[in-house]
């Protein structure tokens, strides 16, 4: 990475803080991300069980990292373990947290149709729960898009969410287009490093630079070279290298995609505009 590109500010927009895989050196893991720029991360939670425990770590880290927000939700991954009653306290929780600044809206849910063993009609049940949450309340959502690309479509057709992004974006061309039309921003990160994502680069080279956020998914989706230089897993301080993996693919200027990228994630996450605003200069990471 040249010095003038560890200059930059980055924003990671999908980064699980509060994974096990952290545990005692989250000091250190945000220590690093901080010392590389990444200036603004998304924490999106996955079951009720670790919605105060990731609230308190934004607020505990706020201050190292001034763009540091979370959102809350039922992952479809996570489903077994959810209960009924668990809509019901994310309702209470989303309306007790509308006074956070942190707070920026609901995710990470969607629908996982890779995964065997997942019930789709109980996934379905969820994820249609917290969409109408998502509408009641006007909130963004964070999404898992897993072969499962229409049947989302579907569902946010049928109501008035304002806003999004769609994770870790592996679907096809007209698939983007139609989020884009929602007013969806599309996750791209380590699966983009990976010489045979052809269909991922494709996209992230075609789809219009709007319409494109950064993101790790840390400590999952690695970048290619990770195993290869002994990293254990994925982090936030990874970010900034992956980002220049895709504007190199791009074709763009290190400055210019870390510009666009910085712009685009609050433009869906409106909640976050103000805490991103308050970066001096979204170039600098002084």
């Amino acid at each position: 990475m040249s010095d003038a590109s560890k200059s930059l500010a980055w924003v990671d927009t999908h980064c699980h803080l509060d994974a096990p895989e952290f545990g005692d050196i989250l000091p250190e893991i945000v220590s690093r991300a901080v010392g590389r720029g990444v200036k603004a991360i998304l924490l999106p939670t996955v079951q009720a069980a670790d919605w105060e425990q990731a609230k308190c770590l934004v607020n505990q880290y706020g201050k190292q990292i001034p763009g540091l927000v979370y959102t809350l939700g039922i992952h479809p991954l996570y489903i077994k373990q959810a209960q009924e009653s668990d809509i019901d306290l994310l309702k209470s929780y989303i309306e007790k947290s509308l006074s956070d600044p942190r707070f920026v809206g609901i995710g990470e849910i969607g629908l996982d149709y890779f995964v065997e063993g997942l019930d789709p009609q109980l996934q379905e049940h969820f994820f249609h729960a917290q969409l109408d949450l998502a509408e009641q309340h006007q909130l963004p959502v964070i999404l898992h898009v897993r072969r499962s690309q229409d049947a989302i479509l579907k569902a946010l057709r049928k109501r008035k969410v304002p806003s999004g992004i769609a994770h870790a974006f592996n679907g096809s061309h007209q698939q983007a287009e139609q989020f884009i039309e929602l007013g969806f921003k599309l996750g791209f990160g380590g699966a983009a490093t990976y010489d045979r994502a052809l269909q991922i680069r494709r996209l992230l080279k075609e789809l219009p630079l709007d319409s494109i956020v950064t993101e790790t998914d840390a400590p999952d989706i690695p970048p290619a070279w990770l195993k290869e230089e002994g990293g254990a897993f994925n982090e936030p301080a990874l970010l900034p290298r992956i980002a220049l993996q895709l504007a190199d693919i791009r074709g763009m200027s290190d400055e210019a995609f870390s510009k666009a990228v910085w712009e685009n994630a609050p433009q869906v996450l409106p909640r976050w505009s103000s805490l991103m605003a308050n970066n001096s200069n979204p170039q600098s990471a002084s």
